[in-house]
């Protein structure tokens, strides 16, 4: 399985790129992140735009694109392991996963991802997100193939 995780924003060095870095060194699958750069100097509206084109542009050839939106659905690992699962038993070896920026994801972000995932109702700082979204994917994996990691 290959993730590619789109999003905008640059992460800097701090403890938060470390978890980051840890998870995604522990997940088997193939991680890859791509940031984007927010343009400060847009409207909101016109900066929204631009980062959806470069969030659907960077993920284009994914076969599943999940958007991270606090709107979307939550769901427990167990249950996102299984969409996973599922998805993989379709054919499907390329998930995309968008995280917006301090204004969130333009709808046509949201409405072209088959699953649009919420990790709950608090606000979280998008560089710590990205650290939980990695600390997810290995949790997935390790749900999938029987690991005790999720019940250890």
């Amino acid at each position: 399985m290959r993730i590619t995780i789109a999003c905008v924003g640059k992460m800097k060095s701090s403890p938060e790129q470390e978890l980051l870095r840890k998870y995604l060194k522990q997940c088997p699958w193939k991680c890859t992140i791509h940031e984007i750069e927010s343009k400060k100097s847009l409207s909101t509206d016109q900066r929204k735009t631009a980062e959806a084109e470069q969030l659907l542009s960077l993920t284009a050839t994914a076969h599943q694109r999940i958007a991270l939106d606090e709107r979307g659905q939550t769901l427990s690992s167990e249950t996102l392991a299984a969409q996973f699962g599922q998805w993989q038993q379709q054919g499907s070896s390329h998930i995309a996963i968008c995280i917006g920026g301090a204004d969130g994801l333009d709808e046509t972000v949201r409405n072209a991802s088959q699953l649009i995932l919420s990790f709950g109702a608090m606000t979280w700082p998008h560089m710590l997100v990205r650290a939980m979204l990695a600390e997810q994917l290995y949790r997935l994996h390790t749900i999938l193939t029987n690991h005790p990691y999720h019940r250890s």
